[in-house]
């Protein structure tokens, strides 16, 4: 975390263990009597972006799980997630002030990967409408030098992370004015976990590090585990994520403003 160098990609041995992401989907329903006993949400909308070239399939066990839970979970109809253009930003918050307005409810925004990244600005655009963020591995933080995927992303969305104008990047890294909890894993085989990683600069936002692939976030129980505990707390109230009992098993470290050093313990052997 104190290192000046822009992050590197993970390693390639990371990289080539991101199948086990199939391993962590066919064990999910393992802990289906544990997460039906999560807390039951209020209602609210909660919008599910998807991650660079997937779909709104990919988030379907997601959404499944919190509508099982009570919430009004949404998926972001604009087909395949091929990289940002202005008409898909202007889409994206026309989409979330409309929920907003049908609704009456602040939206929660739930972004993977690049989806993270896009709610993010989504709730810096609209922060009256957005009630929270959460990002599952989305690059925010870093200098566009931490992912595998920035050649293919160049290819197909026609501009290059690295290259993003600094005072973008310097907007990306810093928190939206909302609750926003950033979960990542350290062993992610896509993207550098650094740059998935928030900075501690108000006591709502934290970071929580969970076990398993980058491809895996969106069915990784610890990930759920933590969403449900952040949606069901009351609208415009606020408190750290701390697991309780084994749930502890799951989750390699939870850091936020009452604890600005829970990241140094892992160490760096995964990050380069």
């Amino acid at each position: 975390m104190t290192s000046t160098k822009p992050p590197k990609p993970p390693n390639r041995m990371l990289f080539w263990l991101e199948g086990r992401a199939l391993l962590e989907l066919a064990t999910l329903p393992y802990w289906i009597p544990i997460l039906r006993r999560l807390p039951r949400g209020d209602g609210h909308p909660v919008l599910v972006l998807p991650g660079f070239l997937a779909t709104s399939r990919s988030t379907g066990p997601l959404r499944g799980f919190l509508k099982n839970r009570g919430y009004g979970a949404e998926r972001w109809r604009f087909g395949r997630n091929l990289g940002y253009y202005d008409e898909l930003g202007r889409a994206m918050n026309q989409r979330v002030g409309d929920l907003h307005q049908r609704t009456g409810k602040k939206v929660s925004l739930i972004g993977w990967s690049l989806g993270g990244v896009y709610a993010r600005e989504i709730a810096r655009d609209q922060p009256d409408c957005v009630r929270q963020v959460v990002t599952l591995g989305s690059p925010f933080a870093g200098s566009g030098t931490g992912s595998h995927a920035n050649e293919l992303y160049a290819a197909i969305a026609g501009q290059h992370p690295e290259r993003l104008p600094e005072e973008q990047r310097r907007r990306m890294q810093s928190p939206p004015p909302v609750p926003t909890m950033a979960i990542f894993s350290k062993s992610d085989g896509i993207v550098s976990w650094r740059t998935a990683v928030e900075r501690l600069e108000h006591d709502r936002v934290e970071n929580v590090g969970v076990r398993g692939a980058h491809c895996g976030l969106g069915v990784n129980p610890g990930a759920w585990i933590a969403i449900a505990d952040r949606l069901a707390q009351p609208e415009g109230t606020w408190r750290p994520f701390e697991p309780k009992g084994f749930q502890r098993l799951l989750y390699s470290a939870v850091q936020h403003a009452e604890k600005p050093d829970a990241l140094a313990p892992l160490g760096d052997a995964v990050a380069r």
